[in-house]
């Protein structure tokens, strides 16, 4: 990891308020230097070949924080599966269960109208569409 990497991964981590430590810093770059979508268990293991000492309740009790303060979303692909998306602009995902690939949707490209009437006392948190797809059979 270059230095510039480090110290633009650690102000990150500075404005959303998170204290900073080498483990953070380096699962804050697995995550976000680029739009990815990983489980817990794959962010543990790119971790690992950079700072081995790194245990998997570090990686889990990070990623929440991480999503706490908005750095990224957990998504609920299905019960057997959640990863974390380090996009966190208003979009939506396209998963193919066969091939285990989630890939954005611009949300240009769905628009979802209109909402349910929320009970008294709770507010929207976000809105999250999955659109599930498989292979055609030839």
């Amino acid at each position: 990891m270059t230095p510039s990497t480090m110290r633009e991964m650690a102000d990150i981590l500075r404005n959303a308020g998170i204290p900073v430590t080498l483990q953070r810093v380096e699962i804050a770059r697995v995550m976000l230097s680029q739009h990815t979508h990983l489980s817990a268990d794959q962010v543990l293991a790119k971790v690992q070949q950079s700072v081995p000492e790194t245990s998997r309740a570090t990686v889990y009790n990070t990623l929440r924080l991480f999503r706490e303060k908005k750095l990224v979303r957990e998504l609920i692909v299905d019960p057997e599966r959640i990863v974390f998306d380090s996009n966190t602009d208003p979009h939506y995902h396209l998963y193919n269960a066969e091939q285990g690939t989630l890939i954005d949707v611009s949300a240009d490209e769905l628009q979802v109208v209109g909402l349910p009437d929320l009970p008294p006392g709770l507010q929207l948190d976000e809105v999250d569409v999955i659109i599930r797809v498989r292979d055609r059979k030839p």
